[in-house]
């Protein structure tokens, strides 16, 4: 069993920062991809950002250049920066991660339960 717990959301005004975390526990061999995507009301889940296992990162083009992800392999987190907030930044955000549970097993996909992150006056 692996899970995924995410912390760090909240209530922030605008052009205020948070930084979410996530933490990746129970039997892992090695993390894959890890990423954030993000759910507001009424709207499909969307990407926000994606980090290879080497650190190479992409990012959806609304947060590029105020959003950051990085992660630490030895923890088996990853973390979001979140600077500049906006309004429409308001959704709940969710952990992704790939990953191997056995050496020479196909990777799995596994989910965080997501943190709530508004921004608003």
């Amino acid at each position: 069993q692996v899970q995924l717990v995410e912390s760090g959301g909240g209530l922030v005004q605008p052009g205020g920062s948070l930084r979410l975390s996530c933490a990746a526990t129970g039997t892992i061999f090695s993390i894959n991809g890890m990423g954030w995507y993000r759910q507001a009301p009424g709207k499909e889940r969307e990407l926000v950002a994606t980090i290879t296992s080497g650190g190479s990162a992409d990012y959806e083009a609304s947060v590029q250049g105020r959003f950051t992800i990085s992660r630490d392999n030895a923890k088996n987190q990853v973390y979001l920066q979140m600077n500049s907030l906006k309004p429409e930044d308001t959704a709940a955000y969710y952990c992704y991660a790939r990953v191997v549970r056995y050496k020479w097993r196909p990777a799995m996909d596994c989910w965080g339960e997501g943190t709530l992150v508004t921004v608003s006056s």
